[in-house]
């Protein structure tokens, strides 16, 4: 990594690439650093250090909408609006991840099943350009002047397209209680169909290994409810507290961390498949995510050809350098030119964190 700077407004970003430009220095930005290395390996010239921009700019709770900086941790946002008994639905999959690594990555738990993931709780954004232009899309802009969907594209784009460095979000309340109703069993397909195509309305179906966990909030005697519907459907325990390790990812570090996506019916196939590679699985089996440790990563092949068979992939999140360096990392992208069209729009010279996304973007 080169020389870091740590602005600490938008404005401040913007002198620092405008100068980075002229300069023609490759950037990339940071937040907390949590998920630094995920994506391919790349070599800067200047780090953008987000951490100093870390303030909730504004929580209009009557409207359920909160305006924070990019570099506000995640859990410190979560305590402010939870004094007004409202909750970012956001997992923090990654202790003191920050709200742009979040976006940077398109982090997420196993909230996703009942309110989607970043892209879909986003409603506004500011950015600042490779050139040092500020862009602001979403929220109380009605539309953004380039025609781009700008929060869709920089959701999940690792900092290749612009640094986002303010981000308006939609809020929802704090339910009254969560349960969680968690069950064993070897063969988690079915249980995980019953409940997801039930009435029970879960909030998320997450497996861990062979435990199955259903979580439901809301008013307790609705709760009550649907917790006897969830037992009725698969039996198991109830409990009042999240199981150990609940939201967060199954690897540790120097091993092979992966994010498997697939259409719900293909769940057996694809558990199977992770099993008999010997990893290690946690996520959001009902929404078809699941995550998966690896000692080696050897059976990547065999995975990616299963979640293929079920309209999904294999993206190696996590590894050692050495690992990324002899596997294809994102493994096949349908869209690619489509992307790297974006690329050259948005950052023509190549210069926000170059190489660490699909295709060399």
């Amino acid at each position: 990594m080169g020389a870091v700077v740590r602005p600490t407004s938008t404005a401040e970003v913007a002198d620092v690439l405008r100068d980075a430009a002229a300069r023609g220095l490759a950037v990339v930005a940071q937040g907390r650093g949590t998920k630094q290395g995920w994506g391919l390996p790349v070599s800067v010239d200047l780090v953008v250090d987000l951490s100093g921009m870390d303030r909730v700019l504004d929580h209009q709770a009557g409207d359920l909408i909160v305006e924070v900086q990019a570099g506000a941790r995640l859990a410190e946002v979560q305590a402010r609006v939870g004094t007004e008994g409202q909750r970012l639905a956001l997992d923090e999959t990654v202790p003191g991840a920050s709200i742009g690594g979040t976006l940077a990555t398109n982090a997420s738990g196993p909230q996703r099943l009942v309110a989607g993931t970043a892209r879909d709780l986003l409603i506004g954004v500011t950015v600042v350009r490779a050139d040092g232009v500020v862009a602001k899309a979403g929220g109380r802009v009605v539309k953004n002047v380039a025609g781009y969907d700008l929060g869709k594209l920089v959701v999940g784009s690792y900092g290749t397209l612009a640094i986002v460095t303010e981000a308006v979000f939609r809020l929802h309340p704090e339910p009254e209680v969560r349960r969680w109703v968690s069950v064993a069993a070897d063969d988690v397909h079915d249980l995980v169909h019953a409940v997801v195509h039930s009435q029970a309305v879960p909030w998320a179906v997450e497996v861990d290994g062979t435990t199955l966990s259903v979580m439901v909030g809301g008013r307790p005697d609705g709760v009550d409810a649907r917790v006897g519907t969830i037992r009725g459907l698969i039996g198991g325990s109830v409990s009042d507290t999240a199981p150990e390790g609940w939201g967060t990812y199954p690897w540790q570090p120097g091993e092979t961390g992966l994010k498997v996506t697939f259409v719900l019916s293909g769940l057996r196939d694809v558990l199977a498949a992770l099993a008999e590679a010997g990893a290690r699985v946690r996520g959001s089996a009902g929404a078809g995510v699941v995550y998966a440790a690896l000692a080696v990563p050897d059976a990547l092949p065999r995975l990616r050809e299963v979640a293929a068979a079920h309209h999904g992939s294999v993206v190696v999140v996590d590894a050692p350098d050495e690992v990324k360096a002899s596997v294809d990392v994102w493994g096949p992208v349908p869209a690619l030119e489509l992307m790297r069209r974006v690329k050259d729009q948005f950052d023509p010279d190549h210069r926000l964190a170059p190489g660490r996304f699909v295709g060399g973007i």
